[in-house]
């Protein structure tokens, strides 16, 4: 009788599930990064962007754009950074030559200042949150072991008491 095949396991995702409150999450970070005026207004992610769009009108008109150079360390910080830009209606861009990790706009330093950097923190500290949980979930899954972290031992010079140290033991001095 042949031996049956262990099952791949796979991860699911449910409509209510950690993907859909992550969703949920940074549609309220926006809202409050819209300094909305009544809770109403917070929840309603539609009306949080056009503030910050109407916002970032006023802001152009008092105050002329500036050019900005940011440098995004990851490939997941530069998506979320001009996906982020891009909903306000900032046309992000680069210059022939230079990095990918580069991100250029045109912008009026209050807005980077006061509205778009700190938001883009924000949801950056967020989705590195879910990202390290979901690693963590996928590598526990496929692998069967706990993922995470090294265990952290001290240094040999700097231990508070030194341990007791074993001489190598030869088990075998030559093949011949």
């Amino acid at each position: 009788m042949a031996k049956r095949a262990k099952p791949l396991r796979t991860v699911t995702t449910a409509q209510d599930g950690p993907e859909a409150q992550l969703v949920a999450k940074l549609q309220r970070i926006e809202a409050l990064h819209a300094r909305a005026g009544s809770e109403g207004e917070r929840v309603a992610a539609e009306r949080a962007r056009e503030r910050i769009k109407a916002r970032l009108a006023e802001l152009a008109a008092e105050e002329p754009p500036v050019e900005f150079r940011f440098t995004l360390a990851d490939q997941w910080s530069r998506h979320l950074f001009v996906a982020l830009m891009r909903r306000y209606g900032i046309q992000p861009y680069r210059y022939r030559r230079q990095r990918r990790t580069t991100v250029m706009a045109r912008l009026s330093s209050s807005f980077v200042n006061d509205t778009l950097w700190p938001e883009f923190l924000e949801l950056q500290d967020t989705l590195a949150s879910y990202f390290d949980a979901l690693t963590d979930r996928v590598i526990e899954q496929a692998l069967e072991v706990k993922a995470g972290e090294a265990e952290e031992r001290c240094d040999e010079a700097n231990a508070p008491t030194p341990a007791p140290q074993l001489e190598p033991v030869v088990h075998q001095n030559s093949l011949l």
